[in-house]
């Protein structure tokens, strides 16, 4: 059973963060934004003008009384110790923010938005750098961990794309209806298409997973300015919401529109430390049937390597997830939970 963390919402929960001291933070429908303790305990609340849905939370990695939220199209920096008026904000967006990013030397921003865009912002200097770009609704931005200028997006126009700074064109892309296997489950995807939702990179950060509206998960490696797909799996009976990297290496967390919780260990396939990633590409190239080979990239992942892939833990929420996050409270980790509902679902998660 969950405990409920009560008190802090009227609207549904959109998302969730938390700090370094374990200070959880949440937002939801109609501008509402509340702190919360370690227990569950509200522990501060404030409204957002002009009621506009907060739709992302995340706190800066060096200093963790300050928070950055999105409400439709503006940026606001809190200080958590005195929940009232913004900081400061930033108006970079045309459209409604749907995630934001912060790097871990906290110098830079993203926000990805509704027309596609991924607006950088300099926290030094306060103000827009750089305008990356999807062609339809960019749904989910990440900085890669250890790499403060290298970040990954994916958005409903089914791209996944690899960025630095530096540029404003993508390293790499992949489109996730192209790197559908074939066969007879090619068909579904025309009906049920793989928009992309969320993203999440490992601590290590080469590592990272997607996950998409067609129920898979798929996990990529990065190596150097490009990345391949390494497995994918059937997650969830209908689309996957949110993937979440615990701290430790290679445990996916990951939440659907089934109302479903599951946690994956990818570690088998993914865990194993590449002396030569060029080399190891063109061997599973060699060994592949032609059949699997598409302008000249891996584009087929074994299927007996899929179907054996099962959740190492089935957590039945019941509801549509909306955000999930990892932390530990009295020394042992938590799943929290954002619903369609004004509470988050708190859920103990088994030791090793």
């Amino acid at each position: 059973m969950a405990a409920k963390w009560i008190g802090g919402h009227s609207s549904p929960v959109l998302c969730l963060n938390v700090n370094t001291e374990g200070l959880v933070a949440s937002g939801a429908e109609r501008g509402e934004l509340a702190l919360w303790d370690g227990g569950g305990t509200p522990a501060g609340q404030l409204q957002l003008p002009k009621a506009d849905d907060v739709t992302s939370v995340v706190f800066s990695p060096q200093c963790p009384t300050r928070l950055y939220t999105s409400h439709g199209e503006t940026i606001s920096l809190l200080d958590v110790r005195s929940l009232k008026e913004p900081v400061e904000q930033f108006h970079v967006s045309e459209e409604e923010i749907n995630c934001l990013a912060v790097n871990e030397t906290d110098s830079f921003l993203a926000a990805a938005d509704d027309s596609g865009a991924i607006k950088i912002v300099d926290l030094e200097k306060k103000k827009a750098i750089r305008s990356l770009r999807h062609s339809n609704i960019c749904s989910s931005v990440v900085f890669r961990p250890q790499r403060p200028q290298s970040l990954v997006s994916c958005g409903l126009d089914m791209q996944v794309m690899l960025w630095n700074l530096q540029k404003a064109r993508p390293l790499w892309t992949t489109n996730l209806q192209e790197c559908e296997t074939a066969g007879p489950q090619s068909a579904g995807q025309f009906f049920n298409p793989p928009l992309a939702h969320s993203l999440s990179v490992a601590s290590c950060g080469n590592i990272f997973g997607c996950g998409a509206q067609d129920g898979k998960v798929r996990i990529f490696r990065v190596t150097g300015s490009r990345f391949e797909q390494e497995m994918e799996f059937q997650g969830h009976s209908l689309g996957v919401s949110q993937v979440l990297f615990m701290p430790e290496a290679y445990w996916l967390l990951t939440g659907g529109n089934d109302g479903k919780v599951l946690l994956w260990d990818v570690s088998s396939d993914v865990g194993k430390p590449q002396k030569s990633p060029a080399k190891s590409l063109q061997r599973r190239k060699a060994q592949a049937p032609a059949s699997t080979r598409k302008n000249d990239k891996l584009t087929k992942v074994a299927s007996d390597a899929r179907d054996k892939m099962l959740p190492k833990l089935t957590i039945e929420h019941g509801e549509k997830v909306n955000w999930i996050l990892c932390t530990e409270i009295k020394g042992s980790k938590r799943v929290l939970v954002a619903d369609q509902s004004s509470s988050i679902s708190q859920y103990l998660l088994p030791g090793p």
